[in-house]
């Protein structure tokens, strides 16, 4: 055991971080979690003995790209707190959008179905915030469920999970179909940060050449299961809208809504089906 001071610990390290391009507050953050204490102890009781050596090995994954979600075993979404592993996508901040969206547009008691759960996020806070929606979430991917079904007895959701690529062993009709596919293009997906191309989970990022070969089954399938007034709600990427209005029209989906996130880009589509003359 070595015992040093923490303000010179935090110093120490901190500099050595930004040095490397990585925020000094990961240093604090992965502190925190080993002393369990806050951030604002850890300003305060500078003087505390702390031991450093534990503190390395998480620095070294991190310095190595590892995001720091995955070190630290959760994350932030929609105001709870989610366990995530190398097994899920890291939720982002501009998915919430899609949640708020889903909680204006569901009518009361309906019945909504989250293609691709990941971590679980998308539904479990669908259903965390309405609890009269009756929720199911598939993935193709079992370690996605696994780490899902985490979430769901962590966050005491009553979020249905299963096993499904996309839609095809789904049965019934949904007011509302939602879903943060892959959509990344290809070739953006080679030129992705280090942190997210090698440590996240490949096919929760990109589906293909044109990011658009999953939202293009997501539209075929979602409507045999919509109902009469149901609604499409996808996230999608930077520049897409024009090839999704496209996309939708050839469909036979009308584009209900195209909403910007905090940073104005258009990220959420709200589309339902019409009728085919």
């Amino acid at each position: 055991m070595t015992l040093q001071r923490l303000d010179d610990v935090r110093s120490r390290y901190r500099e050595d971080a930004l040095e490397r391009g990585i925020n000094p507050r990961d240093v604090d953050l992965l502190l925190s979690d080993l002393l369990e204490r806050s951030l604002s102890w850890l300003i305060a009781h500078g003087e505390a003995a702390v031991d450093v050596t534990a503190i390395e090995p998480l620095l070294a994954r991190r310095y190595a790209g590892e995001p720091l979600q995955y070190i630290r075993g959760r994350t932030d979404f929609y105001s709870r707190e989610f366990y995530v592993d190398e097994r899920v996508l890291i939720p982002r901040p501009e998915t919430e959008l899609l949640v708020e969206t889903v909680l204006e547009r569901a009518p009361r008691n309906a019945r909504v179905v989250d293609i691709g759960s990941g971590s679980g996020c998308i539904a479990i806070a669908i259903e965390r915030e309405r609890p009269d929606l009756r929720v199911l979430s598939v993935d193709r991917s079992v370690d996605a469920l696994a780490v899902a079904s985490i979430n769901r007895t962590r966050l005491q959701s009553r979020v249905l999970l299963a096993a499904s690529d996309l839609l095809s062993s789904v049965r019934g009709t949904f007011d509302v179909i939602v879903s943060n596919p892959p959509y990344v293009p290809l070739a953006e997906y080679e030129e992705l940060a280090v942190e997210v191309r090698i440590h996240e989970p490949r096919i929760a990022l990109t589906p293909g050449p044109s990011g658009l070969e999953i939202i293009e089954r997501i539209f075929d399938e979602a409507r045999e299961l919509l109902a009469p007034r149901g609604c499409l709600l996808l996230e999608v990427g930077y520049g897409q809208e024009a090839a999704l209005r496209a996309l939708a029209d050839a469909k036979h989906f009308t584009i209900d809504a195209f909403l910007p996130d905090l940073a104005g880009i258009p990220r959420v589509v709200v589309s339902s089906p019409h009728h085919v003359q």
